[in-house]
């Protein structure tokens, strides 16, 4: 089935987001075959030279990267169509860096790739689409839009199940998703895959991005110490007053010291330095007291959470009791649960929710995100502030 099948048999203007890898290449070649007049645009978002240096070379992360600039421009020139290189790196740095290391400081655990979507994808690039009289704007991930004159666009998990990158986008609103292609959602991964060999695609066979796209080494917290203070300067008391603290048992119990809360994130077992004949886990963070707690596996689990900066998709605020399905982590399965809707703080703020679970679920997370689903379908999702024990 071709992508007018899936989208509607009226072509446009695209432009295609490309990372440099196979999706995003394989989503452009789609678009080009299916009828659309594509224009390619990759986003500049880091600056490797800032990372730590291996062997005398900054070390660079698998998407954004120069090399992934070069092989996105390489397949533009394959399928024969325009490429544009938008620097967004002051953007990047003031919407997803500085919130990240934020987050980290004050004791949650960030999560940047939802952000990047949100204010760069499908806010940054849909202006610059504009801007070249550009119609609509695609990307490589795994999801899938639909619309109904009954429903307007409805957002639905990608047809692979694995790769599923709907969790991310749960803040797109519909005069976003009316403006967004999703090419290769409808498809399994080995067939894009297989697609993009079969098309002679010089990023066929590269391997998927892993990590976070500026901190390639996985280390979040030497990235937040070398970083924090020329990000903002108002960070370096933070970091600063969080040198070395107490590791409590949930008794208050002493059981070990650290060296900042930042380097820590709840249900996290490695790296506690701790010896103890049943095995502890970072039950929560507590920044402002520079303390990490521990406690056993069974403490992890919590009732409910509370997120704030609650967005849906369709726009309108459900009843004061919704049921759906919720999952707090990208790779979490869904569970069942009931929301509880609180007054909007502000005009710009849908409010706050309070979700209870069916069953107790494990390592619910501060400064992650809460998604509601319906079967397939996402409904809106929120950050969430604590947990309902």
């Amino acid at each position: 089935m071709g992508l007018s099948e899936t989208l509607g048999s009226e072509h446009c203007r695209v432009l295609i987001a490309m990372s440099g890898g196979v999706d995003s290449s394989t989503a452009a070649a789609v678009l080009k075959e299916d009828g659309y007049e594509v224009v390619g645009c990759t986003m500049q978002l880091w600056d490797y030279r800032r990372n730590p240096t291996r062997d005398g070379q900054p070390q660079l992360g698998r998407c954004c990267s120069l090399d992934d600039v070069y092989d996105a421009r390489r397949i533009a020139d394959t399928l024969g169509f325009r490429f544009y290189v938008l620097n967004l790196e002051k953007e990047f740095e003031r919407k997803v860096i500085e919130p990240f290391i934020e987050d980290y400081l004050k004791g949650r655990t960030p999560l940047p790739c939802t952000r990047c979507n949100t204010f760069l994808k499908f806010d940054k690039l849909l202006e610059f689409a504009k801007r070249v009289g550009v119609d609509k704007v695609a990307t490589g991930h795994y999801a899938q839009i639909h619309h109904s004159s009954e429903e307007g666009y409805t957002l639905h998990k990608g047809s692979d199940e694995d790769k599923d990158q709907s969790y991310f986008l749960f803040e797109l609103s519909q005069q976003q998703l009316a403006s967004v292609l999703f090419p290769v959602g409808h498809y399994p991964k080995t067939r894009v895959r297989k697609m993009a060999i079969e098309r002679g695609l010089l990023t066929a066979e590269k391997q998927d991005s892993q990590e976070i796209c500026f901190i390639p080494d996985r280390n979040y917290a030497g990235f937040i110490r070398r970083h924090a203070g020329e990000i903002n300067s108002d960070f370096l008391p933070l970091i600063q007053s969080q040198k070395e603290g107490p590791i409590l048992f949930k008794d208050g119990t002493q059981m070990g010291t650290h060296s900042g809360t930042f380097q820590f994130t709840i249900g996290q077992r490695r790296g506690l330095g701790i010896a103890h004949g049943t095995p502890l886990y970072v039950t929560r963070v507590d920044a402002s007291r520079n303390t990490v707690w521990v406690g056993y596996k069974s403490d992890l689990y919590s009732q409910g959470l509370v997120a704030d900066h609650v967005s849906w998709i369709s726009g309108v605020v459900p009843g004061e009791e919704t049921r759906v399905e919720v999952k707090i982590r990208s790779r979490h399965r869904q569970e069942p649960a009931t929301i509880q809707m609180r007054q909007p703080s502000s005009d710009s703020d849908e409010g706050s929710a309070h979700v209870i679970f069916d069953t107790p679920q494990m390592s619910v997370t501060p400064g992650q995100a809460a998604v509601f689903y319906a079967k397939d379908r996402v409904l809106g999702g929120g950050w969430i502030r604590t947990r309902i024990s």
